[in-house]
């Protein structure tokens, strides 16, 4: 796990939601569906932050995106992989044209609580 070591960055990585994962990514949990954002956290950005790569995640391109999707994909990172919303601001890029929904996923990160 990365919480408790410090990231070197090694390169960048860039992860467009839209054509790597899906153009319609939906629901909380993989038992919610096929394009949930556990599984795309835990499958698509957790490896590449693992690598130690900065990660460039590019939002536009979707059809839209859920609470529970963004909740998990990126809150998911501090309760569940407890890494910090300081080290997560690092090391994650947000690309959108949308500022609101930059700012939503912010949000997400900044108030997630570690679960124990």
């Amino acid at each position: 796990m990365l919480a408790n070591r410090n990231i070197e960055v090694h390169s960048m990585k860039t992860i467009n939601i839209a054509n790597d994962y899906t153009k319609f990514p939906a629901g909380r949990y993989v038992e919610d569906g096929p394009f949930s954002g556990e599984r795309f956290r835990k499958e698509i950005l957790l490896p590449a932050l693992e690598e130690g790569e900065k990660v460039i995640v590019e939002l536009d391109g979707a059809m839209g995106y859920g609470s529970s999707f963004l909740d998990e994909a990126f809150g998911g990172l501090v309760r569940e992989e407890k890494m910090s919303p300081d080290q997560l601001c690092n090391i994650i890029v947000l690309k959108t044209i949308d500022k609101s929904l930059k700012a939503e996923i912010q949000d997400y990160i900044q108030h997630a609580e570690i679960n124990e």
